[in-house]
């Protein structure tokens, strides 16, 4: 299905910080989370994810355009960014209250209602990238 490419290019820069779940990114992530003093070298991440190791490389790579793990040779950790702790917390609430109510505590509610405000992440992104060229 054909799409505006410039809509499709500013949706999909708005939400690519924020990984779908079951994917690399999420995996890595919740795994660099877990350990946030520890670094890792791609084959240990790939050990313990599950993840093929010639997947690890080019997702860390991803994530560490967008500040959410920093990479000192060889190793990877998770990023210092805020972002990281407030949607990792966020998953792991949402994932108690599922297993502990399923869809008992969830059938009536609109979840569109708690979706995330793009026009203020991207508010927020422009003040960054303000920020960065003021530092330059």
């Amino acid at each position: 299905m054909p799409v505006r490419f410039d809509e499709y290019v500013e949706q999909a820069d708005s939400l690519e910080w924020t990984p779908k779940p079951e994917s690399n990114a999420r995996t890595i992530l919740s795994f660099l989370f877990e350990h946030p003093e520890t670094g890792f070298t791609p084959s240990e991440i790939a050990t313990a994810t599950g993840i093929p190791e010639g997947s690890v490389g080019p997702t860390l790579g991803r994530l560490r355009e967008f500040d959410l793990v920093r990479h000192e040779e060889p190793y990877w950790a998770i990023g210092d960014d805020d972002r990281i702790a407030a949607y990792e917390a966020t998953l792991q609430s949402l994932a108690t209250l599922d297993d502990q109510y399923g869809d008992e505590g969830w059938g009536t509610v609109d979840r569109r209602e708690y979706e995330v405000d793009e026009d203020a992440v991207a508010e927020w992104r422009e003040r960054r990238r303000e920020a960065e060229t003021d530092e330059e």
